[in-house]
């Protein structure tokens, strides 16, 4: 069953560029698109925002994320046939050598990102998977609690 999970998981994530990411300001969730890439062993999500915006600061002061990945089209079969992915974890700024490294996948999925992560007020930042819940046909949900 589990493997089952992770090669969904894995074709979500494979199949979309941008994810929903939640954070919490003051108590109150605060969501945010963002453009994101993900480790072959789908335990770290990475994305890249500006320090000077909201969700940064969010991070700063409470690094419990969640990130929704989905894909559905709008239409009305997305009521049997969409998909939603959400991971939980904790989000933390990546530096130092892991950081370049990190960059070179991350622009990999998103070339067109290459400006912008590399200007000095940019972050990048890498979400610890710790468990992705799947929901399927609105009411088909599995969970994937991954093992630290």
């Amino acid at each position: 069953m589990a493997n089952d999970i992770e090669k969904i998981v894995a074709e979500l994530l494979d199949s979309q560029q941008l994810a929903v990411l939640a954070t919490s300001q003051q108590g109150q969730p605060y969501t945010s698109l963002v453009a994101f890439a993900y480790s072959a062993d789908l335990r770290r999500l990475t994305f890249a925002t500006t320090r000077a915006t909201r969700k940064f600061a969010n991070l700063l002061a409470e690094p419990r994320v969640s990130m929704l990945i989905d894909n559905r089209s709008h239409g009305s079969s997305d009521f049997r046939q969409a998909m939603a992915v959400t991971a939980f974890g904790r989000a933390l700024e990546v530096s130092g050598n892991e950081k370049q490294l990190l960059i070179e996948e991350y622009l990999q999925r998103h070339p067109a990102l290459r400006e912008f992560v590399s200007a000095p007020t940019c972050a990048l930042l890498q979400v610890a998977v710790e468990r992705y819940a799947l929901v399927r046909r609105f009411q088909d949900v599995v969970e994937w609690d991954l093992e630290p």
